[in-house]
């Protein structure tokens, strides 16, 4: 097994530990996220490739060996300067702790990240608890955050989907972010 970036934080609820995943680690992330609605469930496949491939780029949050939390986000290819996160999931028992805006500050902490001067995401417009966790994030590292329709429900979803907006936080230093 790669050596795993590990962090630990204390949140109202007890100390987490944050690090990367693993592939061991697919099927609770997969369940973690069907239980995180209103996400969009992938197949437990699709998570597995994300704890093993992406792990540079994912966050795992646990407590007491048991996955509470997630992030899991890339580089879009050719685009160092960006990273782009696609879900932050959160167990019930964890929300209103900042645990996801410390998944995203450990995210941008690594090493991996030490180009990206850009978060991207997407979120529709009703998901509050989305733009309230990356407006907060954006917030507290002093970004600017933008945003504009990117995958429309007609034009990319079929009118199956709402639209999703993509979000832009400009970072600051990296000795700035560990203020997040």
């Amino acid at each position: 097994m790669t050596a795993q970036i590990r962090k630990i934080i204390e949140t109202p609820k007890g100390r987490l530990r944050l690090r990367k995943p693993s592939k061991s680690d697919g099927s609770d992330v997969w369940d973690l996220v069907a239980r995180c609605k209103p996400l969009d469930e992938n197949s437990m496949y699709m998570n597995l490739i994300q704890c093993d491939h992406f792990a540079d780029t994912c966050v795992l949050a646990e407590q007491d060996g048991k996955v509470v939390g997630w992030v899991s986000a890339h580089l879009p290819p050719g685009r160092e300067d960006t990273i782009f996160v696609w879900q932050v999931a959160v167990c019930a028992s964890m929300r209103g702790t900042g645990l996801g805006r410390h998944m995203l500050a450990a995210l941008v902490e690594r090493q991996v990240c030490k180009s990206v001067r850009q978060m991207e995401t997407t979120i529709t417009r009703d998901n509050d608890a989305s733009w309230g966790l990356f407006r907060g994030f954006a917030r507290r590292l002093g970004g600017d955050l933008s945003h504009a329709p990117h995958y429309e429900r007609e034009a990319h979803f079929g009118g199956a989907h709402a639209t999703e907006h993509l979000v832009t936080i400009t970072l600051d230093a990296a000795a700035d972010r560990k203020a997040a």
